[in-house]
C-alpha cells in the first residue's frame, strides 16, 4: 500500500510550504486515510495564516490533529474528506470526514472519522464542520415558530446558519451583507437579503458572523426589544467596541456568545459525534453547494492561501481537491 504523504504547513505568518509527511504504522485501532477534498474555513484558516491567533488562545484554538505551534511553524486545518484504505472492515472502503489538517495520506484513531451519508457528495461533506457549527448555534439560539431572524455576516458560518433556519416552519429569515453579491447565495439558500442600511428590523433573534464591530453594532440595532444576538464571529487579536451605551440596557438586550468547542447546554445529552452526524445528515440538501466558492488542487496551496487571507480570491468556503495518480482519479 502507497503511503507517501504529503502536508501543507503554516512556516511562519503569510508564507505556506509543502512538506513532505511520515506516516506511521496504522494500529489495530486505527485508519488510513487518503484524502479526496479539504475545505478552507476562510475566516479562521487567514486568520491563522495571517499570525493573528492571540497568546491567550493558543491553546483553545487548536485544531484536533494540528502539529506544531502558533504562529507557525504549524500544519493546521480541519474539514478533510477521504477514503478509509487501511482499517477496521467496517471502515474499508468508506468515504468519512475527520477533522485533519491538508494533506494527501493521514493515520488516525478510527473513531477520529464519522462515514459520509451516501445521500451526501465527497465534495459537499467538506462543510460538515461548519455546519456542525451552525447546528451548535441554533442550539443555542433556540429559535421559536414565527420568529423574525436576521443572520448578519454572510461568510461561510452566516450562510450555514441561514440555510438550516431556512427550514424552520413560519420564520423570517434574511441575510445581512455589505457585498451585494451574497444575494445570490441567499436565493440559493432559500432566504431573503439585504445590505446592513436596508435590513429588517424588530428581530426576535439577530445571528452575528461578520467578525467585524460594525456588524454586531447593527445586529443590535435590528433587534426588538428584549431581544437576543448570537454572537459566532472569532475576532482572534483584535480588540472589538460593542455599544452599550444609548438604548442598550433601556431595550433589555442580549449578547450570547455560541463556540463550537463546546456542546451547547441546550444539548448536554449528546456527544461531539451525535452533533457532527447530524451536521451530516443535513448536508443532503443540495442547495448547500452554494457554499463552495472555489475550488483548486492541493500543490497549489502555498500560492492559493495568500490569495484567501488577502481577499484576492473571495471566498466562502474554498474546496481544496486532491489527485493522486497512485490511487486513481478524485472521486
Amino acid at each position: 500500500m502507497n503511503r507517501a504523504a504529503r502536508a501543507f504547513w503554516l512556516d511562519s505568518p503569510g508564507r505556506g510550504e509543502i512538506r513532505e509527511a511520515d506516516l506511521p504504522e496504522p494500529g489495530p485501532d486505527e485508519v488510513v486515510v487518503r484524502a479526496l477534498y479539504s475545505g478552507i474555513s476562510r475566516g479562521t484558516e487567514t486568520l491563522v495564516f495571517r499570525g493573528g491567533v492571540p497568546e491567550s488562545q493558543h491553546t483553545v484554538m487548536r485544531a484536533p490533529f494540528q502539529e506544531g505551534d502558533f504562529p507557525g511553524p504549524v500544519k493546521y486545518g480541519y474539514l478533510s474528506v477521504g477514503v478509509v484504505e487501511e482499517g477496521p472492515a467496517p471502515l474499508t472502503g468508506r468515504t468519512v470526514f475527520c477533522l485533519y489538517p491538508h494533506q494527501t495520506r493521514y493515520v488516525v484513531p478510527a473513531a477520529a472519522v464519522t462515514p459520509v451519508p451516501e445521500s451526501v457528495p465527497a465534495g459537499r461533506a467538506v462543510l460538515a464542520g461548519t455546519v456542525e457549527t451552525a447546528v451548535n448555534a441554533l442550539w443555542d439560539a433556540a429559535p421559536l415558530v414565527g420568529d423574525r431572524i436576521a443572520v448578519v455576516g454572510g461568510g461561510m458560518v452566516g450562510c450555514s446558519v441561514a440555510a438550516l433556519l431556512a427550514r424552520f416552519p413560519g420564520v423570517r429569515v434574511q441575510l445581512v451583507d455589505a457585498d451585494p453579491a451574497r444575494a445570490e447565495t441567499a436565493e440559493a439558500l432559500g432566504v431573503g437579503f439585504a445590505l446592513p442600511a436596508d435590513a429588517d428590523g424588530d428581530c426576535d433573534l439577530v445571528v452575528h458572523a461578520s467578525a467585524h464591530e460594525q456588524g454586531l453594532a447593527r445586529a443590535l440595532e435590528l433587534l426588538r426589544p428584549e431581544g437576543t444576538v448570537v454572537e459566532l464571529s472569532w475576532y482572534g487579536d483584535r480588540k472589538v467596541g460593542v455599544p452599550l451605551g444609548e438604548a442598550f440596557h433601556s431595550r433589555r438586550l442580549t449578547i450570547r456568545g455560541s463556540q463550537v468547542g463546546t456542546v451547547s447546554p441546550a444539548r448536554a445529552h449528546l456527544g461531539y459525534g451525535d452533533r457532527l452526524a447530524l451536521a451530516l445528515d443535513l448536508l443532503a440538501d443540495p442547495a448547500l453547494d452554494a457554499l463552495v466558492t472555489g475550488e483548486s488542487p492541493f500543490e497549489e496551496l502555498p500560492a492559493v492561501m495568500p490569495r484567501l487571507a488577502s481577499g484576492d480570491i473571495p471566498a466562502l468556503c474554498h474546496r481544496v481537491r486532491y489527485d493522486d495518480p497512485a490511487a486513481g482519479t478524485h472521486a
